[in-house]
């Protein structure tokens, strides 16, 4: 199985695969999925954190200090939750027809800096480079204004091939305005 067939998969079933890494005793005998596999695709969304966040020019977004996992979860009808690296997140990004490469998803920053909060900035993810645990985006901002720099942040990334709400409920406040 290819690396990319893989990843894919994973991103694509709640199944734990064996990687290698050992397992707690209570776990390690454990079958998750006992029965062929059928994969089914799910409409999960993805949340990014990192220590750290910086922009330049309104067109770039750079997250320090990259959580190694990104978590996904995904509501009914399967209501699934789980984790995958965040390097292996990245590979996904022009695998299928409905990649991120394809169709970029709509992602809402949030930021955690105490007091002095920047307000939520919805954008669009284009190009992501991942450099050490440097994690950068080109950007198009939606609503709201890119801070030049803040401590901690989570990037809440829209499923593949799917608007978000957020920008569902933003062309219907802008259409009632006009």
């Amino acid at each position: 199985m290819s690396v990319q067939s893989r990843i894919l998969e994973d991103a694509l079933s709640p199944a734990r695969h064996d990687d290698g890494l050992p397992r707690r005793p209570h776990t390690a005998k454990r079958k998750v999925n006992a029965k062929p596999t059928s994969h089914e695709r799910i409409d999960a969304l993805f949340v990014q954190s990192a220590t750290g966040f910086t922009s330049t020019g309104g067109t770039m977004v750079t997250l320090h200090g990259l959580a190694e996992s990104t978590v996904y979860f995904a509501d009914r009808p399967r209501r699934e939750v789980g984790h995958m690296r965040s390097s292996s997140f990245l590979e996904l990004w022009g695998a299928g027809d409905d990649s991120f490469s394809v169709d970029p998803p709509n992602a809402v920053l949030s930021f955690l800096d105490g007091d002095d909060t920047p307000a939520d900035v919805v954008v669009v993810l284009h190009d992501p480079r991942l450099a050490g645990n440097d994690l950068t985006y080109t950007v198009d901002v939606l609503e709201g204004t890119l801070p030049e720099s803040t401590g901690p942040c989570a990037l809440f990334i829209d499923s593949f091939g799917r608007p978000s709400p957020v920008s569902v409920s933003t062309k219907a406040t802008r259409t009632a305005r006009a």
